[in-house]
């Protein structure tokens, strides 16, 4: 686990899986070679793997522990769940990360509010479950990622979906929420659609510190260079890749209605 402090607020990171995992060229269509070349030889060793010509990428859950709340930012992936082996960093899978710290399990029964950043790659809108949240006036999570489940039509999104999302749901656990919601004076979301219609960004501040967890905003820090780089994930890639730029600084964020 990795603890960062904002003010009064403690953000553990929780690690599922961590290794080298897909080529940079299999994963961004737009991405050139001679500008990847010269972007990893400029950022820290840690996130591309030489040897293997694989970037590093990290499954992680986070958990948000306020004066008021300790809140679980969830990644809707986790393991044992049957996804095909593309979806599987080799180097530990076989040891889930909520397992692994002891200490860590202590923690997640104690949270009381969970957020999920996009449901993963089934496209919902945000979910929240716990105290204080108030209902989306938006269609429901149900029905919405079910569809697109549907359209994508590819594996493991549907999948991500029928595993960590549809029980949820049909145990009467999910309440909606918009994509701009605001928990409390520490915690609230951001709209940043493309990799799902509705994904979000949660946000903490304290102290005069703010920290953001993207969620799949970016897959790779080479989409800090390169806000445009959109993965085979996104749902849509060019609004994917606007999100980014405002997220970023390099375009204004438009008008909400």
């Amino acid at each position: 686990m990795h603890t960062l402090k904002i003010g009064d607020v403690t953000i553990t990171s929780i690690i599922e899986r961590d290794g080298p995992w897909r080529r940079p060229e299999d994963m961004f269509p737009a991405y050139d070679p001679e500008i990847g070349k010269r972007h990893l030889a400029q950022l820290d060793p840690f996130i591309f793997d030489a040897a293997s010509g694989r970037m590093v990428i990290t499954y992680q859950t986070f958990v948000v522990r306020t004066p008021k709340r300790t809140i679980l930012v969830d990644t809707c992936t986790g393991e044992d769940k049957g996804y095909p082996r593309r979806w599987i960093f080799r180097s530990n899978h076989d040891s889930t990360g909520l397992r692994r710290p002891a200490c860590a399990s202590r923690i997640l029964t104690t949270f009381s509010a969970r957020t999920c950043t996009s449901i993963t790659a089934a496209g919902t809108r945000s979910c929240a479950t716990g105290a204080g949240c108030r209902p989306s006036r938006r269609p429901n999570m149900s029905s919405i990622g079910a569809s697109m489940a549907t359209k994508r039509g590819d594996n493991p999104p549907g999948n991500v979906w029928r595993f960590n999302c549809e029980p949820v749901v049909a145990a009467g656990q999910a309440l909606l929420v918009d994509d701009d919601f605001q928990l409390d004076d520490m915690i609230w979301l951001s709209p940043t659609p493309g990799h799902s219609p509705c994904h979000c960004c949660v946000n903490t501040r304290s102290g005069g510190q703010r920290a953001v967890v993207i969620g799949d905003l970016m897959h790779h820090a080479l989409q800090c260079r390169e806000p445009d780089w959109s993965t085979i994930f996104d749902w849509d890639k060019a609004q994917a890749a606007a999100s980014r730029r405002r997220f970023l600084g390099k375009s204004p964020a438009p008008a909400r209605s």
